[in-house]
């Protein structure tokens, strides 16, 4: 594949508008997007991602509310491709908050040399298949052109957020927050009264941390959500060298299971077993301190070849940091 025999000079972290060529552009930076690009290097192909914020992280550098985390136990929501970031990475807690996973994802960044291929605030708005050459034609918001062989939208299920279109809701003289796109500075509830819409994943999480500090919190529901306790704590010392030790072994459990959360899957329906049995098994499960006992890496990553960079100048910025 041609490549410019010259690389245009970046302004802002923007690409340029000239035309230039990859193997692959994806659209996303979020723990996908920044993986498809680790991946296809060691492929030995080019890329570049492609994101329309002003930092790398995806859902975890929009969704920034009070309370969010992730409901997959830490150690277990994380790459697995390099047995040197297993062992090198310390999760604080059970269930690692938005910050502490944005800190690990800029982590992973900085340790694989990612950002360099990142483009920061651009939004791919058209991309158009040449059936003759077999390649594609992609334009951005900020007047950059590519042609890539493959494209690979990263963008996730629920990028978009829902406005909830309540009537009225624009003669509302009161500050307005949505969680998908939660300020980057601080939010004070103290002393103001607070409606939450909804309980979903994000509204169940940002309930009791919000409630801790407003003067008082009224939260409207439409469907009631089937809610359990996270029995989140920090993880101790012993624990995560402990669940280190046997990443390997956990990893493949991972790869085997369904979805990636290793647990005993059930043999038979509990409608089977008798009242006392079902009690029985429902207390084991509720009070069980992990479901990471059987805890490892993939093969270490090779270097690859570093192609020339027409999106990013010598002297141009890289993306950012929180």
């Amino acid at each position: 594949m041609s490549r410019p025999t010259s690389a245009p000079t970046v302004s802002g972290g923007h690409p340029p508008a000239a035309d230039y060529q990859v193997d692959a552009v994806i659209v996303g930076a979020g723990l996908s997007g920044l993986y498809q690009l680790h991946r296809l290097r060691e492929l030995g192909l080019t890329a570049v991602v492609f994101e329309a914020g002003d930092d790398i992280g995806g859902t975890w550098y929009w969704n920034r509310y009070p309370g969010a985390r992730c409901d997959i136990e830490s150690m277990s929501y994380s790459y697995s491709f390099s047995p040197e970031l297993d062992q090198e990475w310390e999760w604080s807690e059970r269930y690692a908050a938005q910050p502490e996973i944005l800190r690990y994802i800029h982590h992973v960044a900085d340790r694989f040399d990612l950002r360099e291929d990142v483009v920061l605030r651009s939004r791919v708005t058209r991309a158009v298949y040449d059936g003759h050459d077999h390649h594609w034609r992609l334009s951005t918001d900020t007047g950059g052109a590519v042609t890539a062989r493959f494209v690979i939208l990263t963008t996730g299920c629920m990028s978009v957020p829902k406005d909830p279109g309540i009537p009225g809701a624009d003669s509302f003289t009161g500050a307005v927050h949505h969680t998908a796109r939660w300020p980057r500075e601080d939010v004070s509830f103290a002393g103001k009264r607070v409606a939450v819409i909804g309980t979903g994943c994000s509204g169940v999480q940002a309930v009791p941390v919000i409630a801790e500090e407003a003067a008082s919190l009224t939260v409207f529901q439409r469907t009631p959500a089937y809610v359990l306790p996270a029995h989140n704590r920090p993880l101790r010392a012993t624990e995560r060298a402990a669940l280190k030790a046997g990443y390997p072994e956990f990893r493949q459990a991972q790869r085997r299971s369904r979805g990636g959360t290793v647990f005993e899957p059930p043999t038979r329906s509990a409608l089977e077993a008798d009242g006392a049995e079902r009690t029985a098994a429902y207390e084991a499960a509720w009070g069980r301190a992990s479901s990471t006992d059987c805890c490892a890496p993939t093969p270490t990553s090779s270097p690859t070849r570093r192609p020339t960079r027409p999106w990013r100048s010598s002297s141009g910025p890289r993306s950012g940091r929180s």
